[in-house]
């Protein structure tokens, strides 16, 4: 991309940064290992920065057996303790342990939706809603419809999903486009 793009300001000169936004943030996520993947680095996130999460996301996917939710369901203490010495990843025990929980209640929402693209996506009726913010400080750090979502997801076991959480991710997986309007990426 040429310097003389307009890009959001959050994703700053980082390549790894720029990336992610030209590539990948707010476009639509139909994949239930990738959302699940979203769900757990949006999570894993609380409390740090966004690149952080992003430079030790491979060591995710290494360390979570790709997102595969059978897989991560079936985790027991042993690989508990695994991960939380595991230098790759955020080595948070609630955290961990909520990624392991967020598989089963995977599992228990694709067993009873079809899929968990079908169920997360049912909230904004399919189709992504596109925002048109002229400023960054236009963007809700939240709003009604992920207060929603977040207490959906608590009530069926889903954890590390509060709200913030829950609105970030909507924007990751292009449920929400909040990409500036002057933004290349808008329109996509």
């Amino acid at each position: 991309m040429s310097e003389t793009v307009f890009r959001c300001p959050w994703c700053g000169i980082d390549p790894l940064y720029r990336e992610y936004h030209d590539y990948e943030w707010g476009i639509p996520l139909h994949d239930d290992r990738r959302l699940f993947e979203m769900l757990t680095l949006e999570g894993a996130q609380a409390g740090l920065s966004w690149i952080t999460i992003l430079r030790k996301r491979e060591g995710y996917r290494r360390a979570f057996d790709g997102f595969d939710p059978e897989k991560v369901a079936a985790y027991t203490d042993a690989d508990v303790v695994r991960l939380l010495a595991d230098p790759g990843i955020v080595r948070n025990r609630l955290k961990v342990a909520s990624t392991i929980s967020n598989a089963r209640a995977v599992l228990d929402v694709q067993a009873r939706h079809g899929s968990l693209d079908s169920y997360l996506w049912h909230f904004v009726g399919g189709v992504p809603i596109t925002n048109r913010w002229d400023a960054m400080g236009q963007l809700p750090a939240r709003t009604a419809l992920s207060d929603v979502m977040s207490k959906e997801l608590k009530r069926l076991g889903f954890r590390f999903v509060g709200s913030t959480i829950i609105y970030a991710f909507m924007q990751a997986t292009g449920m929400v486009n909040d990409h500036l309007v002057d933004c290349f990426c808008h329109g996509k």
